[in-house]
């Protein structure tokens, strides 16, 4: 079923080709939508406010590239969400509310099971198999190098899904965050999702490391800060242009920027 935002139709094959993008969402088609939802919405407006070439409308301009979209909604954005900048004052109380994230050298030893999302693949499915043998590896750990032979599609599968030792910053973010957004050992209650698929995860080990003065991380903080309450203002934003739009086939509730995703 085609998207219709307003004046512009968005075609099955354009949804299909963008679910390609979304391979490790819950729901890939779901999320395609959104995403070429939220962008036409923010296209529709930069048209409006005549930030398009020659001050054209929105249906009058075809993009040669999605670089030349995001260079459109960037201006957009610059010109429409303004958000402050996070004091100093924020960010420390932040530091001091949240000590444990703020450390160098923290190290894991931990196995995976990867169920991969490709094109065709029912999510749903895969999901419900991930769910199923995290439960079982919660109940008997013992089975884990057992399952990552038989189950994984990772070729550490082979190694009973062994990733060895790595530290913060070294895996993709999502499973970067599942590992070291939590102290817990053994195999982690939550599946980890991302752009690769589902992943059973187990920690094994954890070596600690020092920890960071506020100087040494404050920007890194502000700039965490200042990301969350763009996003909340992006989010406002887009609400208030779906909410003058007239849409059909996608559902906006909730839905950021794809600049923010």
């Amino acid at each position: 079923m085609p998207i219709h935002l307003n004046a512009v139709t968005i075609d099955d094959t354009a949804i299909y080709a963008e679910a390609a993008l979304h391979a490790g969402a819950p729901d890939p088609e779901a999320a395609a939508r959104r995403s070429l939802a939220v962008r036409e919405l923010l296209l529709q407006r930069a048209g409006a406010l005549g930030l398009l070439e020659g001050g054209a409308p929105r249906e009058a301009v075809a993009f040669a590239s999605r670089d030349a979209e995001d260079d459109v909604i960037a201006r957009l954005l610059d010109a429409e969400v303004a958000t402050p900048a996070a004091t100093s004052a924020e960010c420390r109380r932040h530091f001091e509310a949240h000590p444990e994230r703020y450390h160098s050298g923290d190290l894991v030893e931990a196995r995976h099971i990867l169920f991969a999302v490709t094109p065709g693949t029912p999510v749903s499915l895969l999901r419900a198999k991930a769910e199923e043998t995290l439960m079982e590896l919660r109940a008997h750990r013992e089975l884990f190098a057992q399952r990552a032979a038989e189950l994984s599609n990772c070729p550490s599968g082979a190694q009973g899904g062994n990733l060895g030792q790595f530290g913060r910053g070294q895996m993709v973010p999502e499973f970067d965050a599942a590992v070291f957004g939590t102290d817990a050992s053994g195999v982690l209650p939550q599946l980890a999702t991302t752009r690769y698929g589902f992943h059973v995860i187990a920690v094994d080990h954890r070596i600690a490391g020092r920890a960071l003065p506020f100087e040494q991380v404050e920007s890194a903080i502000a700039a965490a800060l200042e990301a969350q309450v763009t996003a909340l203002a992006l989010r406002q934003y887009i609400e208030v242009l779906a909410g003058q739009a007239e849409m059909e086939g996608v559902d906006l509730a909730g839905v950021a920027s794809p600049l923010v995703q």
